[in-house]
């Protein structure tokens, strides 16, 4: 289940940019990756409130999963058709309802997977984990998939995310059964929304923590964007057409998913040891050299400078989303506790992830074109421009949010609390 669960996702997410400037649409790239924090503001609450009370856990799942497929199908034959004459009203609509189906799963999937190791009598913090992992490796399975069979500039990356979730639809419906009312508390709108934790604000500790938890999560999504255009455009220079790199953006860029998988093993030691203000300090700093790293590589020699920005994704993404979920439970009442880590995705993944990525499409715009370039014999449209510069802000930024965390953020590290 995990596996095809982030397949599904991995065959468009971080190639989708790739497709949608040739067809048209570059300019409007941060809009469709800005979706996904729009739609994660209500929907997964949305329908957790469904699957806590009408429909059971797995069988939403499969609803959900086989309406995300039916729109991403829809979203894929219409751009085979449209060719270069894409409508951005029809491909988004379609894109954004396959979105609004797709996002929720997410959290079902999560659900579903705790309930069927529960009554299994499994310990879901041991066993879980190693279990997730196997949702990086399909992501990363689906990403080459797209790379090695040429979709990257193509809408068939819709079309092979749909076909994918349609086999996940179906497998939904054949697992274990989740009563209604045993996968979650019931909640109310308000619980279920996280708006009951707006409270913690209250508290300068949290407020602080919180905020910059909106600022970093601003970084989260500009890369899944716009890594793949960037590392595409060194192909208009012909010393670096021919490289691996080029040739092949998705799997390069897959690393960073590897890199992730393995610096999750590393969370509880750097915890349990520094505490949640030094590690968080280390993730902002990994966001400062996954951009800069960009701003200075190449795929021809300086193509060990990309490799060490997937490898640094690893501590930028997990020491931040997973060591800040930690931290949201170690320091909140359980009484609250759901609805503060519905506070830390809303913040994070939510009005963050959005805000980013629609800043970052602002500054890609300031700094670069899509243009058609010949490359041998072949036209190609190549998102090209000064795109150091483009990296360079997006490290300043997150240079700034570093410095300003260490001052502003007070905490004693208390190691027997972790």
């Amino acid at each position: 289940m995990n596996f095809l669960q982030f397949a599904v996702w991995g065959a468009y997410l971080t190639s989708m940019s790739r497709y949608l400037g040739p067809a048209g649409l570059g300019a409007n790239i941060g809009l469709f990756y800005s979706v996904q924090g729009i739609v994660s503001i209500f929907m997964p609450a949305l329908m957790g409130i469904i699957a806590d009370r009408w429909v059971q856990a797995q069988k939403l799942l499969g609803i959900s999963h086989g309406l995300a497929a039916v729109f991403m199908l829809a979203a894929g034959i219409y751009g085979l058709n449209a060719g270069t004459s894409v409508s951005f009203s029809v491909l988004f609509g379609l894109y954004t309802l396959s979105v609004a189906f797709y996002m929720p799963t997410i959290a079902l999937s999560n659900s579903v997977a705790y309930n069927v190791l529960t009554q299994y009598g499994l310990d879901t913090v041991k066993s879980f984990p190693p279990i997730r992992v196997f949702g990086t490796i399909g992501f990363i399975c689906s990403m080459w998939a797209t790379d090695l069979l040429g979709f990257q500039t193509s809408a068939m990356q819709f079309v092979v995310s749909a076909c994918i979730g349609v086999v996940l639809a179906i497998y939904a419906f054949t697992l274990p059964e989740c009563k209604t009312g045993t996968v979650s508390e019931k909640k109310s709108l308000v619980e279920a929304l996280g708006l009951n934790a707006f409270r913690l604000f209250r508290q300068k500790q949290m407020a602080i923590f919180f905020i910059f938890s909106m600022l970093l999560g601003v970084s989260l999504q500009i890369t899944n964007g716009f890594a793949n255009p960037f590392i595409a455009s060194f192909e208009a220079v012909p010393q670096f057409e021919n490289t691996f790199g080029v040739r092949h953006s998705n799997m390069l860029i897959s690393l960073s998913q590897i890199s992730e998988t393995l610096c999750i093993l590393l969370i509880p030691f750097f915890l349990k040891r520094y505490g949640i203000k030094t590690v968080m300090l280390m993730s902002m700093c990994a966001w400062v050299l996954r951009f800069g790293l960009f701003g200075v590589g190449d795929p021809g020699s300086g193509v060990w400078l990309l490799i060490l920005s997937m490898i640094v994704y690893g501590i930028a993404f997990d020491f931040f989303n997973i060591s800040g979920s930690l931290f949201v439970d170690k320091e909140t009442d359980p009484s609250i506790r759901s609805s503060a880590q519905g506070l830390f995705m809303l913040m994070t993944n939510g009005i963050g992830a959005t805000v980013g990525t629609l800043g970052a499409q602002w500054v890609v715009n300031q700094y670069c074109r899509w243009q058609d370039v010949t490359v041998g014999s072949q036209s190609k449209s190549l998102l090209v421009g000064d795109w150091a510069s483009v990296w360079f802000i997006f490290a300043g930024y997150a240079l700034v949010v570093t410095v300003l965390f260490a001052f502003l953020f007070k905490y004693k590290h208390s190691p027997e609390k972790v």
